[in-house]
């Protein structure tokens, strides 16, 4: 299991007109399920799951062509976790901090899991 936490990157996602004008952060969870004995036993990058690739992947659709919800920004995140076909399963949380909710609160997130299977 390869695990990335709490990537950041300001996104103009979101229902409302200001939320697309004015951007705010989003922090993403991931999880990939791949079987990392390969890499283990050689020592060599090429065997695994690249997180600095992967980050700046998923920085690029967090940052990219704005979605209404962030179910839809966790499935494209889903989609390049996938990407790599040695993932056999990705888990991705979505939390939006920022979300334009008039009460306290402390986050708001969308967990989404996709398998091969």
């Amino acid at each position: 299991m390869i695990k990335l936490v709490g990537l950041r990157a300001t996104g103009h996602h979101g229902v409302y007109d200001f939320e697309r004008a004015d951007g705010q952060e989003f922090v993403v969870d991931v999880t990939l399920e791949l079987d990392l004995t390969r890499a283990a036993r050689t020592d060599d990058v090429a065997d695994t799951v690249h997180y600095g690739e992967l980050a700046t992947a998923l920085v690029a659709v967090l940052t990219g062509e704005p979605v209404n919800l962030i179910e839809t920004l966790a499935g494209r995140l889903l989609d390049v976790c996938l990407a790599d076909e040695r993932v056999d399963a990705a888990e991705v949380t979505v939390h939006k901090p920022q979300a334009p909710i008039p009460h306290e609160f402390a986050d708001v997130a969308v967990t989404m899991r996709r398998s091969r299977a």
